[in-house]
């Protein structure tokens, strides 16, 4: 099982460019601005600000299940879920990724902005773009973490 959150996420996205649609130089701009092939950006209005203080996506935003593991977690077609963050996956390269089993199973409705992804026909490979852990506690553990960890004891 794997589970990337937040920068977890978009290194998966990275490592699946490089590897499988074999982009060797696939990056995210915030590692390498000059990358030919930037699959990690920053968003759209974060583009021209130059003083990047207070300019993170912040707060609960929602989310749209497209099926995978995440619909089944979740028990729900739409979510809301905390965000820390100023780079996103990079819809350019959606299509690319998807035919090439890198499904986005979860995307804002309003922004269009990629939540989740998932490699298809993976047992259990979860990659979100928000920070479950902001509403989890050890007495009410996010679904996400109660998923993974019974995923891991399963394969011990």
């Amino acid at each position: 099982p794997f589970f990337g959150i937040c920068l977890g996420m978009q290194m998966a996205v990275i490592e699946y460019s490089r590897n499988v649609l074999g982009l060797q130089d696939a990056n995210s701009v915030e590692m390498d601005e000059k990358t030919a092939n930037p699959v990690i950006s920053l968003m759209e209005e974060q583009k021209n600000i130059t003083n990047m203080g207070g300019t993170m996506r912040l707060g609960a935003w929602d989310c749209e299940l497209n099926g995978g593991n995440v619909a089944d977690i979740y028990g729900s077609g739409m979510i809301s879920e905390r965000h820390r963050h100023r780079y996103e996956y990079n819809n350019e390269y959606k299509e690319q990724l998807e035919k090439a089993g890198l499904k986005s199973t979860g995307v804002n409705p309003k922004t269009g902005l990629v939540e989740i992804i998932e490699i298809e026909d993976h047992p259990w490979f979860i990659g979100v773009q928000y920070h479950p852990e902001y509403k989890s506690t050890v007495a009410n553990p996010h679904p996400l973490f109660k998923s993974f960890v019974a995923a891991a004891a399963a394969r011990k």
